[in-house]
């Protein structure tokens, strides 16, 4: 292996804290809250609710969860297969490696509970958005990094 290669390690290690940070988070949230209890957590701006989530990132598309099972776990095996190819490769976009982590550890995060539980459990609450949690933060953020860079990559080639 050539020392410009990147070990698929770091992305995994990555996406692994985001599941072990997710659920415990989780775990935190449903031993101190009632189902549909909100406390602030940041004056009026952020608050923490629990709520039961049968639908996709901020509760939308509910629908049958195996359904959602059966998305998580094909967005886990192309992700981890996607990371596992391209982390070896010196040409390889840490942005794009990152983000596909990111993604892993979401999708990994929420199928957790879909399996457990037959819902996510969501807890973060803006009050002007849908309820979501870690695993959908880290989703979005990892969607927006790939986003960033392929929209970087295809303005200089053009130019």
């Amino acid at each position: 292996m050539s020392h410009s290669c990147k070990s698929p390690l770091r992305y995994f290690l990555l996406a692994g804290a985001l599941v072990l940070g997710d659920q415990a988070l989780k775990l935190w949230v449903m031993q101190v809250f009632a189902l549909g209890e909100s406390r602030p957590l940041i004056g009026g701006v952020v608050y923490l609710s629990l709520v039961h989530n049968t639908g996709m990132a901020f509760g939308l598309a509910r629908s049958h969860p195996g359904f959602f099972v059966l998305i998580s776990s094909a967005a886990i095996t192309v992700f981890s297969y996607l990371l596992l190819r391209s982390s070896y490769r010196s040409q390889s976009d840490g942005w794009i490696l990152w983000g596909m982590s990111l993604i892993l550890g979401g999708a990994a995060g929420n199928l957790i509970d879909r399996v457990r539980f037959g819902y996510v459990i969501d807890f973060l609450d803006l009050r002007w958005w849908p309820v979501f949690n870690l695993a959908d933060s880290a989703i979005t953020v990892g969607a927006v990094l790939i986003g960033i860079r392929l929209f970087i990559h295809e303005r200089r080639v053009r130019q």
